[in-house]
């Protein structure tokens, strides 16, 4: 019986699996739309460091992968991802449109749910570190994470900064 003649057989030559790994790899960073997505992360995370750096005069490791804080890094690697996906894919397609959407998802639930979070954080802190309630040291043993959303404007300028990057990183505009 035949192979068919799409099937590769691996056996053992470890040069065919090499080159195999090599051209997943070079597909992988070769993908514009993704590469976006990742730099605008990364550049958001930067901007943001740097950012606190200059304000608080010191360096907390958190805020490198650390949530919360200006600009939203959720929004500038979404929004690079969908503006991508737009300018390769065109705004009719499968790929913009769940681009799209989870966008919006992401940014929304950044300004309220996880804004909302942060605020009962700070309450929770408040009243279990100031020992209001007169609870035993064991009930809480380390404060909890107050910067876990983003206000409007944090989230626009991640938006913005999304956007920017990845029409900055099309091949087309360079």
């Amino acid at each position: 019986m035949k192979e068919p003649r799409n099937t590769y057989r691996f056996g053992n030559d470890k040069r065919k699996i090499q080159e195999i790994n090599m051209t997943f790899f070079q597909q992988v960073t070769g993908n514009q739309t993704l590469m976006s997505g990742v730099a605008g992360w990364v550049i958001a995370q930067v901007l943001k460091t740097l950012l606190d750096i200059a304000l608080n005069r010191s360096f907390n490791p958190e805020r490198i992968f650390g949530s919360g804080g200006m600009p939203s890094s959720h929004s500038s690697t979404m929004c690079a991802l969908t503006t991508a996906a737009g300018m390769r894919y065109g705004g009719g397609s499968f790929e913009f449109a769940v681009c799209f959407i989870m966008s919006m998802v992401v940014m929304y639930d950044a300004i309220g749910v996880r804004q909302e979070t942060g605020k009962q954080a700070k309450v929770l802190n408040r009243l279990l570190f100031d020992d209001f309630l007169k609870l035993d040291g064991v009930v809480l043993q380390e404060k909890l994470k107050e910067y876990v959303g983003h206000t409007p404007i944090q989230v626009a300028a991640g938006a913005i900064l999304g956007v920017i990057i990845a029409v900055v990183m099309d091949p087309m505009f360079i």
